[in-house]
């Protein structure tokens, strides 16, 4: 509840700020900018920062999220591809931020996420990640931050509904698939809230979901992570069929196939099973 007070407050406070930048969306590159404070402040708020406090933040357009994220005791990096979106944040965002909230670390890059190296940044420390994502692009991010779990113990944002739901979801579900597990297997998710298409602008077709997801003690594998990869793409590629005809192009011995769980369905496997299963495998080619 103090929280959701808090919120309220910084809203009210910032109402107009961001209703007077001159930078436009723009459609190739999927820009919905954030027009709501009150989401924003929200969005900053889903970070725990226990494990870190280093934040990137990718795509701030004109800082709507990143005004929120700098009232926290953090070192921010944001990334914008956007020339227009960095000239506007160099020249009239960062000039009008309050003198306590300048005083800051605050490093505004422009560069592509998905290209760009990551080593390098807050000098090898550990780094948290969160941003409202572009849809055409959401779940490349995902799979980088996959890619560099070993720096990133935390993340949060704002996907496509459809796509944040899909990275939460459990077995059974009609959309638990390859994000889910993959995801699932290193780190604790957690859908926090929908985001209606009214508040953004321009107003995307569909809503938005924010989540939130929190590196798993053990996050490493036993194993050659490659297979289990495999194994889950491979699985769900073929969602419909049984493990035993989805997963024939890995070669597996007879009396490995004879066991039951080849009889079931990606889908009603959970995680742990997937992870269980990929071992089994791995030994199975030695």
């Amino acid at each position: 509840m103090k929280n959701r007070q808090r919120t309220q407050r910084q809203g009210k406070k910032h109402s107009n700020r961001h209703e007077r930048s001159e930078v436009r969306p723009k459609k190739h590159l999927g820009q919905h900018f954030l027009k709501d404070v009150t989401i924003a402040a929200r969005i900053a708020e889903t970070l725990e920062l226990t494990k870190t406090a280093n934040v990137l933040e990718i795509g701030p357009g004109t800082g709507v999220l990143t005004e929120f994220l700098l009232q926290r005791p953090i070192k921010l990096i944001a990334v914008e591809l956007d020339r227009e979106s960095v000239e506007y944040l160099h020249t009239r965002y960062i000039p009008q931020l309050p003198e306590a909230t300048r005083k800051r670390f605050l490093e505004v890059v422009e560069k592509d996420f998905l290209k760009m190296a990551l080593e390098p940044l807050f000098s090898g420390e550990p780094f948290a990640i969160t941003g409202n994502f572009p849809y055409n692009i959401s779940t490349q991010i995902v799979f980088r931050l996959l890619e560099h779990r070993d720096r990133i113990p935390e993340f949060s944002g704002m996907f496509q509904k459809e796509v944040a739901e899909r990275i939460c979801s459990g077995p059974g579900s009609k959309v638990y698939g390859i994000l889910s597990v993959l995801v699932q297997a290193f780190y604790k998710a957690e859908y926090r809230f929908t985001v209606p298409p009214e508040v953004f602008d321009p107003p995307p077709a569909v809503s938005s979901g924010v989540l939130h997801l929190a590196r798993r003690e053990t996050w490493q594998l036993p194993f050659e992570e490659k297979v289990f990869f495999h194994v889950v793409k491979s699985a769900f590629n073929q969602r419909r069929k049984t493990l035993r005809n989805s997963l024939k192009s890995l070669n597996l011995s007879e009396n490995l196939k004879e066991d039951t769980i080849f009889g079931r369905r990606p889908e009603q496997l959970s995680v742990s099973e997937f992870i269980t299963l990929s071992q089994r495998i791995s030994d199975d080619a030695l």
